[in-house]
């Protein structure tokens, strides 16, 4: 299925699916966001890295057939899921947090919140943790019976695409290009892989030279971090305050040092390049672009029957009963 007609599918089922509001779990489960809450603070302080981790989650899922958790479900003898997908592999991890939020919320309240509404809580914690915004996040969502690791590998981008894909990419799903620079913010908390910035240490677009956009004593540092032929797999922070959100990553991105090709870029285009200035200039511009487009990703929904998962891992054995929304 073409990436272009998944889009188109998925825009058209947003208009019939349930609609999504929050405090949606106010009756059945009030504890749930605490419990998010909590389980998201514990993981920070363990491994701060794990809530950039756990945050990324929200973009790998909502854009593969809608926000449905598809993203958590493991591979079986007869599906490939979408942990192996090209951008998820060696790329995603932090999913035993999920694992540890959805086994505290079904003994509190068992088979009532999804693994989908547990990925937009927790993502949006893993921003308010680490120094970000805080909002109010719209839930539910069911969890989708399948998973496809064939739309993941013809959605979700690489670390080398270009601010031109992915401001196609993003208009597909109605998302603007202020969206798409105010998203691409996600980058101020985590890491990332030596493996995907190799290529633009030393083979840039095939020239056998470095990315010149690099600024000279940061390409330095990277040479150190990522030399040619070494380790793939060790990371480096993608700004300069990794365990901060803040604007910082477009001060950065400003300066030449951006780590990923695909955020650097986004400084030398011109169509989005006047909102990494503005960004890098007024973090309450950029925190509040943010927290709209977090909104806007999270109202993609594929419409397709679902279920609440008892595993975010694995489908119900049973077959799925209707879900009644609360009026």
């Amino acid at each position: 299925m073409s990436p272009l007609f998944t889009a188109f599918l998925l825009l058209a089922a947003m208009a019939s699916a349930a609609p999504l509001r929050p405090e949606f779990y106010f009756r059945t489960c009030p504890e749930a966001e605490l419990i998010v809450r909590k389980v998201m603070r514990k993981a920070m302080i363990r491994e701060p890295r794990s809530v950039a981790s756990v945050m990324r989650f929200q973009f790998h899922d909502c854009f593969v057939n809608g926000c449905d958790a598809s993203v958590l479900l493991d591979d079986t003898s007869t599906m490939l899921g979408e942990k192996l997908a090209l951008s998820n592999i060696n790329s995603l991890r932090s999913y035993e947090v999920i694992d540890e939020i959805k086994e505290k919320l079904e003994k509190v309240c068992p088979g009532t919140v999804s693994c989908a509404d547990i990925i937009v809580m927790a993502a949006r914690d893993a921003v308010a943790l680490t120094g970000g915004p805080d909002w109010k996040v719209k839930l539910g969502r069911q969890d989708s019976l399948t998973a496809s690791q064939e739309d993941s590998n013809n959605i979700m981008p690489s670390p080398r695409a270009n601010a031109s894909l992915l401001i196609d990419l993003f208009a597909r799903f109605n998302l603007s290009i202020k969206d798409l620079v105010a998203l691409s913010g996600s980058h101020s908390i985590g890491q990332a892989r030596c493996f995907s910035i190799v290529f633009r240490l030393y083979n840039q677009s095939g020239t056998g030279k470095p990315d010149p956009t690099i600024e000279p004593r940061y390409r330095q540092k990277l040479n150190e971090l990522c030399p040619l032929g070494g380790d793939g797999n060790v990371t480096g922070d993608l700004d300069a305050t990794p365990t901060t959100f803040d604007n910082v990553y477009f001060e950065d991105l400003v300066a030449g040092r951006g780590f990923l090709n695909s955020d650097q870029t986004l400084f030398t285009f011109p169509q989005t390049s006047e909102y990494v200035r503005l960004f890098s200039k007024d973090q309450h511009a950029f925190f509040k672009a943010f927290v709209e487009g977090m909104i806007k990703m999270g109202d993609l929904q594929s419409g397709r029957p679902g279920e609440i998962r008892t595993n975010c891992r694995v489908v119900n054995s049973r077959r799925p009963v209707d879900v009644h929304f609360e009026s």
